[in-house]
């Protein structure tokens, strides 16, 4: 197995743990703060970005060689944005009473 940078992964597992720790920790905090309308698109582009690091360093997408596996990520991204996006579009068009 080759390694792919000079740094320790061990450190850079902790590290990105220690984001998404801190990403978790965001949400919650963001959760109490009355923003109407955009607490649903800031918990999901809270959600979004912790799935993306995930992918990219757990899952070793970072370092992958391969044109089909990078196809294959950013086609899942699009149709997530896209899934989001139109999520978004019904939440705020709905008629609250």
């Amino acid at each position: 197995m080759s390694e792919h940078s000079k740094s320790s992964p061990l450190k850079t597992y902790f590290l990105i743990w220690a984001v998404l720790l801190m990403g978790t920790y965001v949400t919650y905090r963001v959760a109490f703060i009355d923003l109407r309308p955009f607490n649903a698109a800031i918990a999901l582009t809270i959600a979004t970005i912790k799935a993306t690091l995930v992918a990219l360093f757990f899952m070793h997408a970072w370092h992958a060689g391969e044109k089909l596996i990078k196809l294959v990520i950013i086609s899942a991204l699009f149709f997530l944005l896209l899934l989001l996006g139109l999520t978004m579009t019904d939440y705020a068009t709905r008629l609250w009473s």
